[in-house]
């Protein structure tokens, strides 16, 4: 081969070690996460570092790859975390932890609530809330109350159209037009049906857009993880 030719390859792999090493350097800075995130963060978390939700995983890089082989090769039940632990539970709590919610996670781990987990797996925050969409809530189906509520009767029911006769007409959508899901919110109950807020204002919530409940909040989150 040529010298100059042999030249030029070599200058082109430095060149291209180097544009890499820069790259990554980049990326690796301090305030620089946003680069590699898997997408935008979702409304209220802008400001969040990633070390807030993300710890390094137990283990080193040969450990954490021994166990994913082994995983592979069904040696293993579970998959091993890789370079970060998965959020969670603990990471969502850490900041929204609210001793008035009217759905804590916890209590959706009752026997009583198997089905629902199958269907919904309401006992894990990231079913409705997972990260790194742009979004407030992923949840699309605003029926998910079905799943626990088919048996609601009300004693001395306050609506002007019963909660009875909106299950039997499967109304499900009409659930999140007078209840806030977590309770966290200090609003009045509508006692009308037409008072309700439409599906459609819900489902921009939940998009990211403006709260139909108020600004009035029962708990605030924390703006950052207890320590």
């Amino acid at each position: 081969m040529p010298a100059p030719k042999r030249l030029r390859q070599n200058l082109a792999l430095i060149l291209g070690i180097g544009i890499g090493g820069a790259a990554l350097a980049v990326l690796l800075l301090p305030d620089r996460e946003m680069l590699h995130a898997r997408g935008p963060m979702n409304t209220g978390h802008e400001n969040l570092r990633c070390e807030y939700c993300h710890q390094p995983a137990r283990g080193n890089l040969r450990q954490q790859l021994q166990a994913n082989a082994r995983y592979l090769l069904r040696l293993r039940a579970s998959k091993a975390n890789f370079g970060l632990q998965r959020a969670g539970n603990p990471q969502c709590l850490a900041c929204h932890d609210r001793p008035t919610d009217r759905h804590p996670v916890f209590r959706f781990n009752e026997p009583r609530f198997q089905e629902a987990r199958s269907a919904i797996h309401p006992e894990s925050c990231i079913s409705c809330h997972l990260e790194h969409r742009g979004v407030r809530a992923t949840v699309v189906d605003l029926g998910y109350c079905r799943h626990c509520h088919e048996d609601t009767r009300l004693k001395n029911d306050p609506v002007d159209i019963s909660h009875e006769t909106l299950i039997a007409e499967e109304q499900w959508n009409s659930c999140l037009g007078c209840h806030d899901f977590h309770g966290n919110h200090v609003m009045k109950t509508a006692q009308r049906l037409d008072d309700a807020m439409p599906p459609e204002r819900i489902r921009a919530y939940l998009s990211g857009g403006a709260s139909p409940y108020g600004t009035d909040k029962r708990h605030e989150p924390r703006e950052e993880p207890p320590p």
